[in-house]
């Protein structure tokens, strides 16, 4: 197959803020130190600018601060500044407020955003700098020469379902360039395959996940003061869980409600959709959200190892920014700001990098020294073992995180950790019943959707906007041998409770059996499955470009 070759400076590839921050960096240094005008490519995959984009979220404004000095004369989309914290432990009826909001969730000076509007308007900045910015064009594969990064391979349009080329069809593009910047966010499927071909993470520890599940709130007129911050820790999890919840106050009335848990639970029938689900059920959440509506769903996964989890961030060829490396601060549930302070250090060493002609890896490690000498590693070394702490339970964890605050984490160089799918037991080990080979379990925190308060999840999945074409490969790499042998015996088909999108269902057989079903249309690229299957036998692919979600306000 013959494809168009495009050549570039610099590749970026993921629009969101740790490649749109390079983006424009690369900009401004252009600007200051003349030259030759680079060129500069950044892909993405969704069809437009921040319409992947999800977060909690409220940023730390310190980055962006550096990166654009006037930002608010430039119209950044800050919906309200914080003006109020609160920190609750719930019972399963109850509220106990902790009388000193802990140092790491204390927001004032930050703002509650729409991290969609808010990549959509830093997009808009990079555009006026002249730079390419293609939406719709997920990037397929690495493209490398040795050990060396040359640059990204776009995915083919217009493949039908069982592989055969449609009239509508176009190869993808092989984009070279002399640095590629991985942006491609939390489990990237092009930084995963580079972390495999080039051992990037032997010297860190296993990498840590969680996901986040989010909705958009309209709210009675006066039920919630904006920029009023909420979170909180206890029910419905249990000590064993890793978690939290939170909620934020927008103005106009609107809020974000959402919910993390660590993907590194024991119980295999647990569901963190159900978990939710639970959260908004207790008296004082369904308090807040009685009389509204809910207009916007999303899920997402988390990169909450911490530092010693990050891998080697450099490469002959390549440098790896943002959630993509495992930058955020799991402690303080932020990682925006983060991601755009490692993009503009990525921009900046391969400006340095691409002028001054030498672009291999003892050229680029420069980014980590960049990396060390900043804030990234003065906020994040102190914290580096919290999530890991948390393995051992609520209150170890709790302990252990107030020491690292006190000592501003001098001791315990590396915790001993586990990747997360690896700590799931067998439901027979867990629910002493070997029962469950030929069924589907219920999960052990179930619950039933009114969808008025709470709602299953394919009711949430329309609240998406998700849409892909429905005449393409399944990009959800399965298999199901494992699934239909092994995994549903011994773990339940715990994949039908971890998706928060119904993408996976057990079907009848027709020999009295079950199969796996994938629903991959419903698919809101949380990475979730990728992350979280006990035998690691799901890859996550991106598919055509421009499918998926539409996290409009979000």
């Amino acid at each position: 197959m013959e494809r168009e070759t495009l050549d570039v400076d610099v590749l970026i590839a993921g629009g969101g803020p740790a490649g749109l921050s390079a983006a424009l960096r690369l900009a401004q240094l252009q600007k200051q130190r003349g030259g030759d005008p680079l060129s500069i490519a950044v892909l993405e995959k969704a069809r437009e600018a921040g319409a992947h984009m999800l977060s909690g979220a409220v940023l730390d404004p310190s980055t962006l601060r550096d990166l654009v000095p006037d930002f608010k004369e430039k119209g950044a989309p800050l919906a309200t500044e914080v003006h109020r914290d609160h920190v609750y432990f719930f019972t399963r009826s109850a509220k106990i407020p902790f009388p000193i909001i802990p140092p790491p969730l204390q927001n004032h000076g930050n703002y509650i955003i729409s991290l969609n509007r808010f990549v959509g308007w830093l997009a808009e900045q990079v555009e006026a700098e002249g730079i390419d910015f293609f939406a719709g064009f997920p990037g397929q594969e690495v493209l490398m020469d040795g050990d060396r990064v040359i640059g990204v391979r776009t995915g083919d349009r217009g493949v039908g379902r069982h592989g055969e080329r449609r009239p509508n069809f176009e190869p993808g593009v092989d984009i070279h360039a002399k640095v590629t910047i991985f942006c491609d966010g939390v489990r990237g499927n092009l930084t995963k395959d580079l972390l495999r071909r080039l051992q990037l993470g032997k010297d860190a520890g296993p990498e840590q996940f969680a996901i986040g599940i989010k909705e958009l709130w309209e709210l009675p007129a006066g039920r919630l003061e904006a920029g009023t911050v909420i979170h909180t820790m206890g029910y419905p999890l249990r000590h064993e869980e890793f978690g939290g919840a939170f909620i934020y106050a927008l103005p106009d009335n609107q809020a974000f409600v959402g919910f993390v848990v660590g993907l590194d639970y024991r119980d295999p029938l647990f569901d963190p959709h159900m978990a939710f689900n639970r959260f908004k059920q207790h008296p004082y959440v369904a308090a807040l959200l009685r009389g509204g509506q809910m207009v916007r769903y999303g899920a997402k996964a988390l990169p909450e190892g911490g530092w010693n989890t990050i891998p080697r961030v450099y490469m002959d060829g390549g440098l790896i920014a943002g959630d993509a490396g495992g930058f955020m601060n799991s402690m303080r549930l932020k990682g925006i700001h983060l991601a755009m302070r490692t993009g503009m250090l990525a921009g900046e060493t391969a400006f340095d990098a691409v002028t001054g002609g030498d672009t291999s890896a003892a050229a680029l490690s420069a980014y980590k020294q960049k990396i060390d000498a900043s804030r990234v590693r003065q906020e994040l070394y102190p914290v580096r073992n919290v999530h890991q702490a948390f393995g051992y339970g609520l209150l170890p964890g709790l302990m252990y995180a107030g020491l690292a605050l006190v000592t501003k984490g001098w001791w315990f160089t590396r915790m001993p950790s586990h990747a997360g799918h690896e700590r799931m037991q067998h439901v027979a080990t867990y629910h002493g019943s070997r029962d469950r080979f030929g069924a589907v379990p219920e999960p052990s925190n179930a619950t039933t959707a009114d969808r008025t308060l709470t709602f299953d999840k394919l009711t949430n999945v329309h609240y998406s906007s998700t849409a892909h074409d429905e005449d393409q490969p399944v990009h959800l790499l399965v298999n199901t041998d494992v699934c239909h042998s092994t995994c549903g015996r011994e773990y339940g088909y715990p994949c039908i409770r971890f998706c928060p999108a119904d993408v996976y269902e057990m079907i009848d057989d027709g020999g009295g059996g079950k199969k796996l079903q994938i629903n991959a249309s419903n698919c809101v690229h949380c990475k979730t499955c990728d992350i979280m299957d006990p035998y690691a036998v799901i890859t996550w692919v991106p598919p055509e470009g421009g499918g998926g979600p539409q996290y409009n306000g979000m």
